[in-house]
C-alpha cells in the first residue's frame, strides 16, 4: 500500500545529535507535504517543548505529544485530544517513590514542570541534556505540594532515576501497585509514566481516524523504547541504526543513525526517489 502518513519521533531519530533539523531531512520532510503525506509529530516532548522549527515547518498539522497523552492541531492550536492521569495515581506514584534519590517532572496542559534542583543541576540526577532541560521546565521548590494540588490535573509524569537497578524495581513496582498506568521510556534514566490509554500508537491511530487512512498507509520512525509500540501498530516500522534494543526489534526495517539523515534516506525511498527536493 502507498504510504500517505509518517509518524515521526524527534529527538535521536528526525533530528540530529544537536537537536535540530538537518538540511536533507528538510527537503525530505518538504519533499513528502508536497506529495501529498502527512507529516505527523510523535513525540515524548510536551507540546511547549517541541523545538519552533518543528511548530513552525509549513505542512505540519498534527503533533502526538508527552507519548500519547495529547493530540494537537498545531495549525489551529488546539488540543484535540487528551488523557489525564487517575488522581489517585498521582498519589500511589509519589508515595511509593517518596524518600528515593529520583527527580521528578510534571505535565499540565502540555507545560512541563520539574523540582527546582534538577532544573538548577540535571546532571545530579543522570541528564546530559543540561541546556535542555534549563530551557523547558518550569522550576517548582516544593514540588511534592505541587503536585498534589494538581493531582487532578496532570497530563503525565516522568520520574528521573540515575541507577538502572532502581529503574527497573520501580517500574515492576509501579505496574503491580498502580493499575491504571501505561510506562515507557525514551532513554536510559527515565521513566515515563501517562494513563493507560496512552502511547505513541494510541496518538497515531487517532490521528489516522481522523485523517480516514487504514495504519497499513504508516510509516512510523524512532529510536527509543518508547517508539517500539508505534513501529509495530505502523504499516512499515523503521528504526534509526542508532535505535535502542526494543526499538530494533519493533521495526521492519533499520536506516542509517539520526546523524546520518536516516530519516530522510528512508523517506525518499519510501517516495520512490533518491533526489533532493
Amino acid at each position: 500500500m502507498t504510504i500517505q502518513c509518517i509518524a515521526l519521533d524527534l529527538d535521536y531519530t528526525t533530528l540530529n545529535s544537536q537537536g535540530q533539523l538537518s538540511t536533507y531531512t528538510r527537503q525530505a520532510l518538504t519533499c513528502a507535504i508536497q506529495r501529498g503525506v502527512h507529516i505527523v509529530v510523535a513525540s515524548g516532548r510536551a507540546l511547549d517543548s517541541l523545538p519552533e522549527e518543528i511548530r513552525s515547518f509549513d505542512g505540519i498539522r498534527y503533533a502526538v505529544t508527552s507519548n500519547g497523552a495529547a493530540v494537537y492541531d498545531l495549525r489551529d492550536h488546539v488540543c484535540l485530544k487528551q488523557y489525564k492521569l487517575g488522581e489517585q495515581s498521582v498519589r500511589e506514584i509519589l508515595r511509593l517513590s517518596e524518600g528515593l534519590h529520583i527527580a521528578c517532572e510534571a505535565f499540565i496542559d502540555g507545560r512541563p514542570y520539574a523540582q527546582a534542583d534538577y532544573v538548577a543541576d540535571p546532571m545530579r540526577y543522570g541528564t546530559k541534556s543540561v541546556s535542555y532541560i534549563k530551557n523547558t521546565r518550569t522550576p517548582v521548590d516544593d514540588f511534592r505540594s505541587f503536585v498534589l494540588q494538581n493531582a487532578a490535573n496532570l497530563d503525565c509524569m516522568d520520574l528521573v532515576i540515575d541507577d538502572p537497578k532502581l529503574k527497573t524495581e520501580l517500574w515492576e513496582l509501579f505496574e503491580d501497585k498502580v493499575p491504571d498506568i501505561y510506562i515507557t521510556s525514551s532513554v536510559g534514566q527515565l521513566l515515563e509514566i501517562s494513563y493507560k490509554d496512552c502511547g505513541k500508537h494510541s496518538g497515531v491511530r487517532f490521528v489516522l481516524e481522523r485523517l480516514g487512512l487504514p495504519r497499513e498507509s504508516l510509516a512510523a520512525f524512532g529510536d527509543g523504547d518508547n517508539d517500539a509500540h508505534m513501529l509495530e501498530f505502523a504499516g512499515i516500522g523503521v528504526a534509526v541504526a542508532n535505535a535502542s534494543e526494543a526499538c530494533r526489534a519493533a521495526a521492519d526495517r533499520i536506516a542509517p543513525s539520526n546523524d546520518e539523515d536516516g530519516v530522510a534516506r528512508e523517506i525518499f525511498r519510501l517516495l520512490g526517489t533518491e533526489e533532493r527536493a
